[in-house]
């Protein structure tokens, strides 16, 4: 067994593979841009070498760098994760030539399946079941028409060498071909370096069925059985599970005999995903093969209770596959959700920013996150957005479900936009929990998914309200414990008034919407009033935001964040953004700029139009924002001063961030 490797990649798989190399005693080296000079997979690591600045292609895609820290630490082997440099038959050449271990399958692998056309021969020549279509070299438009034609419409064109849902397009008629062939080679010659396509059959509700498969280098190759990963948006997965619901035990052994079929006939050594495309009717066809450890891999180790990476580490060094096929069980029943920066409202545009408050569930027997981030860390414009990857399991679907939508209900995430409201939806959807799956369920399911814009429950206002008032007595008790007489009556937020009540007014905002909360102060607790409706409010509030709440003797608990003048919410398997804009608020952190000074979206600053200083009136720009390559302009919400840019031209800003202090005009 190795003593030390290296792991040519960065976030959660980087974490991950961490997590088992100590636990199997070796030690490790990770390598990071500059970017990520503080990410947590450096901080986890033994070692760290710096590899160059934030761009991919000059650090994580250098190979000459990553194998030169490999060599100046000693590391015998190198993990390449997924994505980055994993299915580069270069890098895994160069580390062959310079005497290091590729934990991963042999060149000649990856170069058969680097290419969906020549893959495609090699399956056929396997007897592994391939998709109508053709595969062939001839690439004159013309005759590509005619065999698409004889295929029956509606066909796929695919580039050979794409991959992540790139260099696709779908012809439903023949007279849509050329053009979209022509689109089609235009993307993949941009995003592969190759225009080279191939034309398949496009199967109406299929079904998206991988094969986990291992082999090692004494000729042992097994299936650890099968994910369904048909939920997709823009073929990008979204939810995976297993085992695959509906699946029966004939189809179970076929397809895993055609993913042993295909590892054999390349000679795959290691961990390596065979997938292909389902039919409803239980018919399957060969799509392509990951020469790699896929994203989703933590629900095969959690229905088989077996670590995919350790095997990985001693099929590399040379032992034997641990388990023959028929001592592989499955039992019970897991799905991995996703959690994304990204907002599901404005197309799943990703965004960046700092997070400024991360809980996620407690890990436990039944749930799992894998993550590459911690609290304050920035989740960067530079790498995919992804904040962890959640996994739970329980002994079968239902009750697998019913953990998920516990577990996301409890995750808490501030500072960024993500998608874990939008992942509660699709579980909870009935075409998803009734196992209605296609790859196009999102598509079809929109209106669920997508509902329109509600209003803000009074519970959810009243929550904020009482919050807020804790927060502010807590402050006030904080600073009064800082002076000669902690216990004058002067310190109190009590309210207190000779005969009288005390009463004010705080104000939320929710999209256009304000909504007004009037308190009166009593004997340990708050009078609420909306819209006429009361109720006596009393809690507890402590420093991570966690609430205990009781309203009209009811109890709940909730969480609230103060973050860049807004006030997040999460009560009820919920979570709403309220922006504070009470003009009595006198509350400690968050309380920042109203309305348009807080950047709507993901982007970066190309212009400061006024001046620090400048007296403006309402309307006035202020700054130009550039997001998805469209200028907004953020414009005073009254007339006022710009005290102070919080951001510089080029400057990268998350969703939400304060952009600029801004001071009303008496």
């Amino acid at each position: 067994m190795f003593d030390k490797i290296l792991i040519a990649n960065r976030g959660e798989i980087a974490c991950r593979v961490i997590k088992t190399a100590r636990r199997m005693g070796i030690k490790t080296v990770a390598v990071y841009s500059e970017a990520d000079a503080s990410a947590r997979h450096v901080r986890l690591a033994d070692e760290a070498v710096l590899i160059g600045p934030a761009a991919a292609r000059e650090s994580y895609l250098v190979i000459d760098k990553i194998i030169a820290a490999a060599k100046a630490t000693g590391a015998q082997a190198i993990h390449p994760g997924y994505g980055f440099l994993s299915e580069n038959e270069d890098f895994c050449h160069a580390c062959e030539r310079e005497g290091i271990v590729f934990i991963g399958p042999p060149v000649s692998a990856i170069r058969a399946m680097g290419s969906k056309s020549e893959a495609k021969k090699l399956m056929e020549a396997a007897g592994v079941p391939l998709t109508p279509g053709y595969h062939g070299d001839d690439q004159e438009p013309a005759y590509l028409h005619r065999q698409a034609d004889a295929i029956g419409y509606p066909v796929l064109i695919k580039a050979a060498a794409g991959g992540g849902g790139k260099g696709m397009r779908l012809v439903e008629k023949s007279e849509d071909f050329i053009d979209l062939l022509a689109s089609c080679k235009r993307e993949a010659i941009s995003s592969f370096g190759d225009d080279h396509v191939l034309v398949e059959k496009y199967i109406t509700k299929p079904r998206h069925i991988e094969i986990q498969v291992f082999g090692d280098t004494h000729g042992n190759v097994v299936y650890l059985f099968e994910r369904d990963c048909s939920v997709q948006r823009r073929h990008q997965k979204v939810l995976e599970e297993a085992p695959a619901p509906g699946m029966t035990l004939e189809r179970r052994a076929a397809m895993g005999k055609a993913a042993v079929d295909a590892a054999k006939a390349v000679g795959y050594v290691g961990a390596g995903t065979v997938e292909f495309i389902a039919n409803q009717d239980g018919s399957f066809y060969f799509m392509e093969m990951n020469t790699r450890l896929q994203v989703e891999h933590p629900v095969t180790e959690m229905i088989t209770g077996l670590d995919l990476v350790e095997w990985q580490l001693r099929v590399a060094s040379g032992e034997k596959l641990p388990l023959a096929q028929e001592q592989l069980q499955i039992r019970g029943h897991a799905l991995e959700a996703r959690i994304y920066a990204e907002d599901p409202a404005k197309g799943f545009l990703p965004s960046t920013g700092r997070l400024v408050h991360l809980a996620p569930p407690a890990e436990s027997l039944h749930v799992r996150v894998d993550t590459g981030v911690e609290e304050g860390d920035e989740i960067s414009p530079h790498y995919d957005p992804m904040i962890a990857k959640l996994i739970v399991w329980d002994i079968n679907r239902d009750r697998a479900l019913a953990r998920m939508l516990q577990a996301l209900a409890d995750y808490r995430v501030v500072g960024v936009a993500n998608n874990i409201e939008f992942l509660s939806r699709l579980t909870a959807c009935p075409a998803f929990s009734g196992a209605d799956l296609d790859t196009g369920l999102i598509e079809r399911e929109k209106a669920y998914l997508f509902p329109s814009e509600e209003g803000v429950p009074d519970e959810v206002l009243q929550i904020a309200a009482l919050a807020e008032l804790l927060r502010e007595a807590a402050l006030a008790d904080k600073r009064a414990q800082r002076t000669a007489d902690a216990r004058s009556p002067w310190h109190a937020r009590d309210g207190w008034r000779m005969n009288a009540t005390a009463r004010r007014t705080l104000l939320f905002r929710h999209g256009e919407a304000d909504r007004a909360v009037e308190v009166a102060y009593l004997p340990g607790a708050y009078r609420l009033t909306i819209d006429g409706r009361s109720v006596e409010a009393r809690g507890e509030l402590n420093p991570r935001g966690l609430l205990r709440v009781e309203l009209d003797g009811t109890r709940m608990d909730a969480t609230v964040i103060a973050a860049a003048g807004r006030r997040h919410v999460f009560a009820k398997g919920r979570a709403w953004q309220l922006a504070a804009v009470d003009p009595l608020h006198h509350g400690g952190e968050g309380g920042g700029a109203e309305g348009g000074l807080l950047a709507p979206m993901p982007g970066k600053v190309i212009a400061l139009v006024a001046a620090e200083g400048a007296k403006v009136e309402k309307g006035a720009p202020l700054l130009i924002l550039e997001a998805m390559k469209m200028e907004h302009t953020i414009t005073a919400p009254s007339a006022g001063t710009v005290k102070a840019f919080r951001f510089g031209v080029g400057d990268q800003v998350g969703d939400g961030a304060e952009l600029v202090e801004f001071e009303v005009a008496a």
